[in-house]
């Protein structure tokens, strides 16, 4: 043999290759394989797996069935590709922390979200999920195209009638040649609104939806694992243009422990992070120093839920941790949204107006099939009962033809000839059976043949009518939105990179609580109403032992909140920045929201909506220190907080208020001493000073709180046994900074030491709040008036012999026409 036979050379054209053979393979994957088509948004083996099932009667009613037999159908008959692309596709829509509304019922091992692959087919079993009967609704009634399969044995859909808009509500992910696709998963609810809203423009104003009608509706992703979608930019830009990122960052809260050390704890994780490897990364980083200050790392997940304990040693700021975990591992992830399915087998990038329009379109096409299909059928049958009411009418002369005819056939050409009647109608006659005699089968027949023709002339009505048709569609989403419809996993949230628009936050009144172990919420003003003196409260807050609140304030959501804390240094916020929560929830950890250093805590609180000019921040500190800055020196605050004043050792800062060169100031200790002198007496000092001498103070002695006497006509005096007074301040004379004072409260066993002072009008209303959380709210007016030297009478019904004590006091003003300086001071007070 000729060896030179094998050796031959055929030399091929490489763009005549490409165009044809490379083409013909892209083309495949793009229409066939890889990406989903916009009606039902679904991928061929996803489509075929469904198909499959609802050809098993494998119903969300019926036994599961083995995965097995789910795929070999589906292999047999329509998906010629292998086992394990058809199982993998199978397993994914059963994963509920893939699929946002799973449409497979999976029964065994199918996966973690640790990255576990499901057990073998043969060992797990699933059937058709409740939601996924929706994508296959009334598929038998002509509602959409079947194509051959294969090898043309069988019939398969090319796409499922789909009863809501899949696509969006599920997601997808694809590579196919030269594109991909990725749509995030949203909530069933706010796409079904959506779709909704296009219906009723269409139906009652007769014109096209707005993208920003859409916007206002469909807040955004809503991935299955929850987590927080940092800002609306990239929300918008993917929903107006088909692409764009999202910034997507785990759910952590900072938790203090009790040796004083904080925890970071992780309970939802951005949607695809595989668990156990980002734990993996966490302690790499530890082992390569370059995350520093983490000494334990637990996996505390269970069936309840999600949670990755990382303990912190004492030292260490939290947050900056935080923040390092965030930049190097996948606590912080984007999204990257491509919008990109096929229409009319096409790949295109639409915009979220454009899906939600070409799937309103299939609905359209399939409701009008259906409704099609069920005309048909209904004429088809009253066209039975008409021959069957003829045959009634004259039923001796219909069995004598019957009787006298030789066979089935000559009866039945008969009956036409002699009745005018079609083949189906005789068919029917002949085949009648004596109990359709009776005169009550009769009235059926009769009421029936009524019924029909209502039906007909609603189904024609319909077909004849647009906006019917869409009246139609509208009612049947609902009630798969009343069906299937669940709260939003996904929070939106701030992204500092993003521009907000304050005038979309309403600027009302609104409480701000924090407990003593730094926990801080925002209510409303509606939660607390005014009770008699000497009653027992309401409960103000679920608190943790051994913590109660200590600083109640009144503000607007657009100010700005100062926190000062006691190693002097202060923080900024917007009162919107801080979550609201009900009257007895313990609210979020303030070391959530602004970076507090190791043992710091927060003392005093201001609210500040603008820094002008001849402004000052008047401060005290426990051991008697006062200082006077300029304020326009803290109108910059960076995050990580600003130096306000220097301290001595065992010194802390208690209390700041804003003043204008013309407050007196009056100082009050525990003791029982109070000190009035004009705030002139201090000299302005710069930011970082220490200050200077303000009341001198006995051992053990210290100053419990500052008020000025803009604030109020009289000062009001809370002991820690519920005890307490009103004294007018004209008995209180103005002297030399740096004295002793004058005795304010007479201190006993019964009255115990002072715990709380606030310069105080008739018309306020004052919370006392004790260790346990218990609130009492007063006026102002049914506290007795008495001369310095007195202890007062009781305001709060506390138990000597018990542990609870008042803990501090609040001043609750709902008055707007009051001067600057009271309308910015802060509510607060520090046991």
């Amino acid at each position: 043999m000729d060896e030179t036979v094998f050796d031959k050379v055929h030399d091929i054209d490489l763009q005549e290759t490409m165009e044809t053979s490379y083409i013909d393979y892209a083309m495949s994957v793009i229409a066939q394989r890889a990406l989903p088509d916009v009606r039902d948004g679904l991928k061929p083996v996803q489509r075929r797996v469904l198909y499959s099932m609802i050809e098993l009667n494998n119903g969300p009613d019926k036994p599961h069935r083995k995965c097995a037999r789910i795929v070999g159908d589906t292999m047999g008959k329509y998906h010629p590709h292998g086992d394990s692309s058809i199982y993998g596709a199978l397993v994914n829509m059963a994963q509920d922390w893939s699929t946002r509304y799973p449409l497979v019922d999976g029964h065994g091992n199918f996966g973690s979200v640790d990255g576990d692959g499901a057990a073998a087919m043969r060992y797990t079993e699933a059937r058709l999920s409740k939601i996924s009967m929706e994508m296959l609704a009334d598929i038998n009634k002509d509602t959409v195209d079947f194509v051959p399969n294969f090898d043309e044995t069988e019939k398969e859909p090319s796409v499922l009638p789909a009863r809501y808009p899949n696509l969006l509500v599920n997601g997808t992910t694809g590579i196919a040649v030269g594109m991909a696709t990725n749509i995030p998963p949203h909530n069933l609810g706010e796409i079904i609104d959506a779709v909704v809203k296009i219906i009723d423009n269409r139906i009652y104003e007769n014109r096209e939806t707005e993208m920003k009608e859409l916007l206002d509706l469909v807040k955004g992703p809503d991935f299955p694992t929850g987590a927080t979608i940092l800002g609306k930019r990239g929300i918008e830009e993917s929903y107006r243009t088909g692409r764009g990122k999202i910034k997507v960052r785990a759910v952590t809260n900072i938790e203090p422990m009790q040796n004083g050390k904080n925890r970071i704890v992780v309970t939802e994780l951005p949607y695809m992070v595989n668990k156990a490897r980002l734990i993996e990364k966490i302690a790499e980083l530890v082992k390569d120093k370059k995350v520093d200050g983490i000494t334990d790392l637990r996996d505390e997940s269970d069936r309840e839920g999600m949670r990755i304990c990382i303990e912190l040693r004492r030292d260490v700021n939290p947050n900056i941790v935080m923040n390092l975990l965030m930049k190097h591992t996948q606590l912080q992830d984007s999204f990257g949204v491509i919008m990109l399915a096929l229409v009319n087998n096409e790949p295109k990038v639409l915009n979220l107006h454009e899906m939600l329009k070409y799937y309103l379109k299939h609905q359209e096409d399939v409701v009008t099939r259906r409704t099609r299909y069920d005309l048909n059928k209904a004429e088809e049958r009253a066209h039975i009962l008409e021959g069957l009411l003829i045959a009634l009418d004259h039923i001796d002369r219909v069995i004598q033809i019957i009787r006298g005819s030789e066979n089935v056939a000559a009866a039945k050409a008969a009956l036409i000839q002699e009745f005018g009647l079609s083949e189906a109608q005789s068919q029917a006659i002949v085949d009648m059976r004596l109990r359709a005699l009776t005169g009550l089968e009769r009235e059926k027949l009769e009421n029936e043949y009524k019924e029909l023709e209502a039906r007909i002339q609603e189904l024609k009505a319909i077909l004849a009518d647009e906006k019917l048709l869409l009246g139609v569609i509208r009612e049947e989403i609902l009630v798969i939105r009343a069906k299937y419809a669940d709260p939003r996993r996904t929070a939106i949230g701030y992204d500092e990179d993003d521009f907000t628009d304050e005038d979309l936050i309403p600027d009302e009144p609104t409480v701000i609580a924090m407990t003593k172990l730094g926990y801080i919420k925002r209510m409303s003003v509606d939660n607390f109403k005014a009770q008699n003196r000497g009653g027992k409260g309401i409960k103000g807050m679920q608190t943790i032992d051994d913590d109660y609140i200590e600083d109640l304030l009144m503000t607007t959501t657009h100010h700005h909140i100062m926190f000062f804390t006691n190693q002097g240094r202060v923080y900024r916020l917007k009162t919107y920045e801080i979550p609201e929560a009900g009257r007895t929830a313990r609210g979020t950890a303030i070391v959530n929201l602004i970076q507090l250093q190791p043992e710091e805590k927060v003392t005093a609180i201001i609210t500040k909506k603008d820094f002008n000019d001849g402004e000052y921040l008047f401060m005290a500190t426990k051991l008697g220190l006062v200082k006077r800055t300029d304020i326009s020196e803290y109108a910059n605050i960076r995050k990580t907080g600003l130096a306000a004043i220097n301290l001595r050792d065992e010194d802390e800062l208690i209390e700041v208020k804003v003043t204008d060169n013309t407050k007196d100031i009056f100082l009050v200790s525990k003791f029982g001493q109070c000190i009035r002198f004009r705030e002139t007496d201090v000299r302005p000092t710069g930011r970082v000073s220490m200050g200077v001498r303000g009341m001198n103070l006995d051992d053990e002695d210290e100053v419990i709180g500052m008020q000025m006497d803009t604030q109020g006509d009289k000062l009001l005096f809370v002991s820690e046994m519920g005890m307490g007074k009103r004294t007018s301040i004209d008995e209180f004379t103005c002297q030399n900074r740096g004295g002793k004072g004058v005795r304010c409260y007479r201190i006993n066993d019964k009255t115990g030491n002072l715990v709380g002072m606030k310069a105080v009008q008739d018309h306020y209303e004052i919370m006392i709040i004790t260790t346990e959380g218990i609130i009492i709210r007063l006026k102002v007016s049914d506290i007795s008036v008495l001369g310095r030297n007195t202890s007062g009478v009781k305001l709060m019904n506390i138990n000597p012999e018990s542990d609870v004590r008042v803990a501090s006091i609040a001043k609750v003003r709902e008055s707007e026409q009051e001067d600057e300086a009271d309308e910015t001071e802060a509510e607060s007070e520090t046991e």
